[in-house]
């Protein structure tokens, strides 16, 4: 038959055999064979995979399946055939088919399964880590979903790719805001909430406001950072971490703004979030809320508005984390509490004990550049009490900048 000879051997001269084109296209061997004798014609769906690897135009295609010598007619894509008219088989075929594509797939449960395992462990590493190191394995591990995401997959497989593809994009965020790149953060959080958005995945979308609340809160936006917090607690499920974290985040935008009513108002819906918690096995996860975050929260929010109160919360955290001045497990969170217990010491004018407080947070190394400006609030208050102390604390901060400088 003129058909079965033009169509095999297009095939054969593009180096295919029924087997190796089917796998291409993505059929069974039988269906290119019923192809090939005139028994079927391909669908519509198929037509753009076999013009693609026979490396042939649309209407070159229809040349190759049409049948000239009074065999079965094969039907153009444009032409649509009655119920009745079809092979009484193409429905079942059809529907097979289709079955069999859905559970098609070259990623495999394994691979998703230990891309959820990896990035948990660099949620847990968030803490200890500097952004610098932390952003190169997510980068790395990003750029691999977005890999699998042009793969072969089943739908399932496809919606856990963009939650994954979220996960990371969001982590990214977080550290290019830790490293005051802005354009960067910005660019990864649009990603994440798409990728979001796509999956119906309202955690993550919740978490990128509330991340987004943080960055804009640094920049000193802080009107800004209420109604982003805000958002992010319309989107959270119910008693999840991210409703308690953008809530405690809405709380710190309130002190800045020196709304002491409304701080108060959001310290005490945190306490209420987080009484019935039970303690997380990985406090450590970033996005996994622990009731000793609230007291870090509380100590900074406290700080801000100017309680005296801050002091006992910053100790507290430092005593609970830090025993014997061993910083290791909670390096960041430490530094972050001595800011605040430096800040609440000049409120209560014991300016030397503010010193030697913001002294063990900036000579830790673990200030992030986003929590540096923390830090000059405390330098330049105690600058303002005209102490001899004043330059060495000056003398430090300067030297934590350095580094940063030379770096650009």
């Amino acid at each position: 038959m003129a058909r079965r000879e033009s169509f095999v051997k297009r095939r054969k001269a593009m180096g295919f055999s029924q087997e190796s084109l089917a796998e291409a296209i993505g059929v069974e061997r039988t269906t290119v064979s019923r192809w090939e004798t005139g028994e079927t014609a391909p669908q519509s769906f198929h037509r753009p995979g076999l013009c693609r690897e026979l490396k042939v135009s649309v209407s070159q295609l229809d040349s190759l399946i049409h049948c000239v010598d009074g065999g079965p007619q094969a039907v153009p894509a444009t032409t649509v055939q009655s119920a009745s008219s079809l092979p009484a088989h193409d429905d079942e075929m059809e529907a097979l088919e289709l079955v069999r594509r859905v559970a098609a797939s070259d990623v495999g449960g394994e691979t998703l399964s230990r891309l959820e395992l990896v990035f948990d462990e660099l949620a847990r590493q968030y803490p200890s880590s500097t952004p610098q190191d932390l952003l190169v394995r997510v980068r790395k591990y990003s750029a691999y979903v977005s890999h699998l995401l042009d793969a072969r997959k089943t739908l399932a497989e496809h919606r856990q790719l963009l939650v994954l593809g979220g996960w990371f994009s969001l982590l990214g965020a977080t550290l290019h805001i830790d490293l005051n790149q802005e354009h960067a953060a910005t660019a990864r959080l649009h990603t994440a909430m798409t990728l979001a958005k796509h999956a119906g995945h309202a955690e993550i979308q919740a978490w990128c406001f509330e991340t987004d609340a943080w960055r804009v809160l640094s920049a000193g936006d802080y009107a800004k950072a209420v109604e982003l917090s805000k958002a992010a607690q319309a989107l959270a499920p119910k008693g999840s971490s991210v409703e308690i974290q953008a809530t405690a985040q809405e709380g710190r935008a309130y002190a800045r703004l020196g709304q002491v009513n409304e701080t108060y108002g959001a310290i005490g819906r945190v306490n209420a979030l987080v009484s019935p918690m039970r303690f997380p096995d990985h406090p450590e996860h970033h996005y996994q809320y622990d009731p000793g975050k609230s007291v870090s929260y509380t100590a900074t929010t406290l700080a801000w508005v100017g309680d005296p109160a801050a002091e006992e919360y910053a100790r507290e955290v430092i005593n609970r984390l830090a025993p014997s001045n061993d910083i290791s497990t909670w390096p960041r969170r430490v530094a972050s509490a001595n800011i605040d217990l430096a800040l609440s010491l000049v409120v209560s004018d014991r300016v030397d004990e503010a010193c030697d407080a913001a002294q063990r947070a900036i000579l830790s190394g673990r200030v992030v550049p986003s929590n540096r400006w923390r830090a000059l609030e405390v330098v330049q208050a105690v600058e303002s009490r005209k102490i001899s102390e004043a330059s060495d604390l000056r003398e430090a901060y300067e030297g934590m900048q350095q580094p940063e400088i030379e770096a650009c």
